[in-house]
């Protein structure tokens, strides 16, 4: 191994620094982004219900009232509107030897006035629907705040890239042996999960979720799990390190997306019940969030791909287990955590594939998965001593 570079080493520190304050007015501006476009949401589903139903009324107001006049001769004479008959079925019958006398025009009954396709009434949705973004994710709405919040997110993203890489050149090695460089290089994945899939899907309606998690990891990097640059203890000199921290990293980023999905589709899945049960419909910003079916049916599949990742973390960790101890499972703190973490995701995908676990109680076994994640990562590295435990830094 060769000499540690120091000056790199600041310079990455300096990086970091520059990107957490680059991903902090970005998380402002998706903050800003929800805030604002939120309410302009609402305003407007307002003014198109209020039109819709001024419209309905004048149009009603303008049919004239039918009348028909009794037949010579006839039994019966009726007056009817276009909303509805009379209520004694028609008028009586006038002897034929005197003039009957004009049918009176019944008032016309105004028509309902019908909302615009997916608005309600003000504070309501229509027909008990609340009004949700599009299913297909497509872009839509030109929002300028949002749009700086993903254009500063790429820049913090290239800043947090030199980061991680002048880490890595200064220490010789892959930069996540230890939980600092755990913490920034998850913290860079989560970034980049993020912006690939806004290529082609909108999902900047997470970004206050994402790039928020994305700071507490910077943060908390920074101040609880600062490491000085420098060498791997030897049973982390290996190249299972690059394989088996890289794929866990990664699922976890993956899971950290499906997380914040998950709390997404909690909060939709209220409002629609309350807005179905004739409530008003207080959340404005929730009008640009997809509908609870469409949150949960994306995060299933991120799961799906993140648990594949997680299944072949364990995996592998087994086989370097192995290669270092001389076994390939034995009971530590950390593998069992890691397990735990695997068995829950894949109770989640079973019951949701073949029990009919959906809706909410599929999103809140999600979340009890990622709080798992959460305490093996910072718990079970910090207060408990074990084989994957090196002074309170752990590889993760």
């Amino acid at each position: 191994m060769g000499p540690i570079n120091q000056t790199l080493g600041e310079y990455s520190e300096l990086f970091m620094l520059l990107a957490a304050g680059t991903y902090v007015i970005a998380f402002l501006a998706f903050a800003w982004d929800m805030a604002t476009s939120g309410k302009t949401a609402q305003r407007d589903a307002s003014r198109l219900a209020e039109a819709g139903s001024k419209a309905g009324t004048t149009a009603a107001a303008k049919v004239p009232s039918i009348a028909v006049p009794a037949m010579a001769g006839g039994a019966e004479s009726a007056t009817t509107s276009d909303a509805e008959g009379t209520s004694d079925g028609g008028s009586r019958v006038a002897p034929s030897h005197e003039s009957p006398a004009p049918p009176a025009l019944a008032p016309a009954t105004p028509a309902p006035a019908t909302p615009a396709p997916g608005r309600g009434a003000p504070g309501r949705g229509a027909s008990g629907r609340a009004a949700v973004a599009d299913g297909g994710l497509a872009y839509a709405a030109r929002r300028n705040a949002a749009r700086v919040g993903v254009a500063l997110s790429i820049l913090g993203l290239a800043i947090h890239v030199a980061g991680v890489v002048t880490r890595g050149i200064a220490a010789g090695r892959v930069p996540w042996g230890n939980m600092y460089e755990f913490c920034t290089t998850g913290a860079l994945l989560v970034t980049a999960v993020f912006l690939i899939t806004l290529i082609k899907r909108d999902l900047r309606f997470l970004g206050t979720f994402v790039l928020g998690l994305v700071v507490v990891m910077m943060v908390a990097a920074a101040v609880a799990f600062w490491t000085p640059v420098g060498h791997l203890v030897p049973a982390l000199q290996s190249y299972w390190l690059v394989i088996h921290v890289s794929i866990a990293v990664l699922s976890s980023a993956l899971f950290t997306i499906t997380f914040s999905m998950a709390v997404l589709q909690l909060v939709q899945s209220r409002r629609e019940a309350k807005i179905a049960a004739g409530g008003l419909d207080n959340g404005g910003f929730m009008r640009l969030v997809p509908s609870a079916l469409t949150l949960e049916t994306l995060s299933y599949r991120i799961n799906t791909i993140a648990f594949v990742g997680w299944t072949l973390t364990v995996m592998f960790g087994a086989i370097w287990a192995e290669k270092a101890w001389g076994r390939f499972w034995g009971w530590d703190t950390k593998e069992v955590w890691s397990f735990v973490i695997w068995v829950v995701y894949a109770a989640y995908l079973h019951a949701r594939a073949t029990r009919g676990w959906t809706g909410t109680r599929a999103a809140w076994l999600g979340i009890v998965g990622y709080v798992c994640i959460i305490v093996n990562f910072t718990v079970v590295n910090i207060y408990f001593t074990g084989l994957h435990s090196y002074g309170g830094v752990s590889a993760g």
